[in-house]
């Protein structure tokens, strides 16, 4: 293009060259449309890649605009010809509609769409709540009086997922590992929350409205703050998405100071008034009762379910003929008294936990079974790469053990067995993740934490935790209630041992430390042998030394008279010792709701007028099996169909008879919305069909079969695929219907 005035013209011209040459290289190819999932929330990182890229191409294309624009107002003041002004008003039009595409890309690379009309992150998932309400899986609990934020009730069919959910977990884990099954109460007294920690520590960040004393959850709102930015400020330079992602990635590793530091950084306000916010404070999420009409037996509803196991462990150790390792589990309710709930069944006030906690010995941490899952690859967030801004990459469990990035083959073999349990429910695994704890979101005994997150519309989210907590909740039950809860190795023959004594002198630290001296005292007992003869060595030539307290935050000074630490030699018959524990924690709401929206999609319907809802939900947790149908309104079909059924009943098999005299094309979509897997369509008195949910593809089986082609394929002892080569095939248009 020729400009009026020649300088103008060939700076233009060269920097639109420019621009447009590393718009070529850096913006994404499109990515083919794909049934499922229904929206691009797997964020590999190309993809994390392409939205960099699309960002520093918007800025440079805003640019570009903003010069265009001069251009023009400098031609049209320097009276060029007519046709020259049009031609740089029609260029800076093109650039303006380029601006505009690029800007519609980084839209669907951050909010989950592909910028070509596929359901976007909150479009998808109020598509399949709707439905999942609609259909009673669930919803909101006292609903005709409005409802009480945080509490959920689970209708027909989500009791249906649950109980298969959680039949299958013990199946997985409490029959494979032969678990030792207990259920204690809800309300526990306070005593045993003391000693485990929870009365003192268990805590989020709150934060009042000014003006209104209406409490936020401190971490939410930044979180919140961070996330609009990224998905709704297309503006924001690269460096700055790098910035907000970083805090969202160490958001657990923030202290009450350093939130409170981004939230006015940020100027972040009460989100319904705009006022200013208070610092963040901790909050107890307990709901606090008492035992007893007199009310001075105080107590909780338990947080948690593991410390039934912990306070029982004596008597499950003797139950176990005193051998170590063994596991108990409990599924059961707990309660948190969550500040603000939000996001469905992810956060809630009552929920259902499933708590593994496996004994071990701490010198020996090895597991007989790791050989089984040590070939496993998936993907894997070990703390380094979150700490760098890198993604979470594949890796080998076995690989992952070996270099020392899972703490002890134990754990590994648990993480395994995890991965396991999730795909098979039917988590998709490439939304599927497991991040290793950063250092200040680990206790300071925890010898190593990682969390299995489920992507889904909000994001990754935490669903089971397995952490490795050392010994510290059996010596803290065994301090408080003066009963020892150990194990013993008894020997062959008499051992001489040297063994390292870490004794704490509660009266000077009382002294020194007053209501931190717990604190202090369980930190000095925490102490590894290196630590501890590095601090004897410090105090006998300086007679002071700084340490540092993990739950207190800070270095505290420890005097010569404060601890005595030394290694004694004896003989000794057997080795007693307080069990170190492995625990997974299995949130199963979360794992259900992530369960739904990763089995939910749309597909039109055969005359294209409508999109028709389907949960594919594999037959291991399907609501319901099997769905018999008569193709018509005939007696002798009723009766063939009432056979089936009866079949059906015998073998197990969840199922329901649908004789409404509605078109069989609008029965399959009813049951395919409630992901029913196998329909059959009773339509003569010796054969039937039997149809297959997401293919729609149907085989024809005598009447005598039916129930236990169905039960194979739902028990797992062949796939469709085996049933579809086996039988005759069937072709019929109301399959589409």
């Amino acid at each position: 293009m020729r400009f009026l005035i020649p300088h103008i013209s060939s700076a233009f011209s060269s920097a639109h060259n420019r621009i447009a040459s590393r718009l070529l290289n850096a913006l994404p190819t499109k990515p083919q449309r794909s049934a499922v999932p229904p929206f691009l929330n797997c964020q590999p990182p190309s993809m994390a890649a392409s939205e960099e890229s699309l960002r520093k191409a918007l800025a440079e294309k805003l640019s570009a605009v903003e010069a265009h624009g001069n251009a023009v107002r400098a031609l049209k003041a320097a009276k060029a010809s007519k046709p020259e002004i049009d031609a740089a008003i029609e260029t800076l039009n093109n650039l303006k509609l380029e601006k505009s595409s690029i800007e519609k890309q980084l839209q669907a690379a951050v909010s989950g769409g592909d910028g070509d009309g596929a359901l976007s992150r909150e479009a998808f998932r109020q598509a399949a709540v709707n439905t999942l309400e609609r259909r009673l899986f669930y919803i909101p609990s006292f609903k005709i009086y409005r409802g009480v934020a945080g509490l959920y009730d689970y209708g027909p069919p989500g009791c249906a997922v649950k109980s298969n959910v959680l039949a299958f977990w013990r199946q997985h884990f409490v029959l494979e590992e032969n678990m030792l099954e207990v259920d204690c109460p809800c309300v526990t007294p306070e005593v045993v929350l003391k000693a485990s920690g929870h009365v003192e520590k268990f805590t989020d960040l709150m934060v009042k409205d000014e003006k209104t004393g209406t409490c936020y959850r401190a971490d939410h709102l930044l979180k919140d703050f961070c996330n609009e930015k990224l998905q709704k400020d297309l503006t924001i330079s690269a460096e700055k998405a790098a910035e907000l992602k970083h805090v969202l990635a160490t958001l657990d590793d923030l202290s009450a100071e350093a939130l409170g530091a981004k939230i006015k950084e940020y100027g972040i306000t009460a989100p319904d008034t705009k006022n200013p916010l208070s610092d963040p404070y901790p909050f107890n999420l307990m709901f606090q009762t008492s035992i007893g009409p007199s009310g001075l037996s105080p107590g909780y509803m338990r947080p948690e379910t593991a410390q039934g196991i912990f306070v029982n462990f004596k008597d499950l150790y003797y139950y176990n003929g005193n051998k170590l390792p063994f596991a108990a589990a409990q599924i059961g309710q707990a309660f948190r008294n969550e500040i603000s709930p939000r996001q469905g069944l992810l956060r809630v006030r009552e929920f259902t936990l499933a708590e593994i906690e496996h004994f071990v010995d701490p010198e020996d941490k090895s597991h007989p079974k790791y050989s089984e899952v040590a070939g496993l690859e998936f993907l894997m967030f070990p703390r380094e790469e979150q700490m760098s801004g890198q993604s979470a990459k594949k890796i080998c469990l076995g690989d992952a053990v070996s270099k020392g990035i899972v703490n002890n083959e134990t754990l590994g073999y648990f993480i395994g067995r995890v991965y396991l349990f999730l795909t098979r429910l039917g988590i998709d695994k490439d939304r599927l993740r497991f991040r290793q704890h950063l250092a200040n979101e680990m206790a300071h005994y925890a010898a190593d934490c990682w969390d299995a997150e489920i992507e889904c519309s909000y994001g990754w989210i935490e669903c089971v935790g397995i952490a490795d907590r050392s010994a510290y909740d059996l010596r803290a039950h065994s301090e408080k209630s003066g009963v020892p809860l150990v194990a013993a190795e008894k020997f062959s023959e008499p051992r001489e041992v040297e063994k390292l004594v870490i004794a704490p002198v509660k009266k000077e630290l009382g002294l020194a430390f007053k209501g931190n001296q717990k604190n202090v005292v369980e930190a000095l007992e925490a102490m590894n042998e290196k630590e501890a003869l590095e601090m004897k060595a410090a105090l006998e030539s300086k007679g002071e030394v700084e340490f540092y307290v993990c739950t207190l935050g800070k270095n505290v000074p420890i005097k010569k008279n404060m601890v005595s630490i030394s290694k004694e030699k004896k003989k000794e018959h057997q080795r007693v010792f307080t069990p170190s524990v492995i625990e997974p924690s299995f949130g199963i709401g979360r794992i259900i709701y992530c369960l739904f929206e990763h089995s939910f999609y749309t597909r039109p319907s055969k005359a294209g007028d409508e999109q028709l809802n389907v949960f594919r939900f594999p037959p291991l947790v399907a609501p319901i099996k099997c769905t018999v149908f008569p193709l018509v309104q005939n007696q002798q079909y009723e009766d063939v169909a009432k056979v089936i059924s009866k079949s059906l009943t015998a073998a197990g098999i969840s199922h329901k008879i649908d004789i409404t005299g509605t078109s069989i094309g609008k029965r399959y979509a009813r049951t395919d919305e409630l992901g029913v897997p196998f329909a059959i369509t009773v339509d003569s008195t010796k054969d039937v069909t039997i149809r297959e949910r997401d293919s729609k593809l149907q085989v024809r089986v005598s009447v005598e079969e039916a129930a236990s082609v169905v039960k194979s394929v739902t028990d797992g002892q062949r796939t469709w695929e085996d049933v579809w080569e086996k039988f005759p095939h069937h072709t019929s248009g109301s399959a589409d219907d």
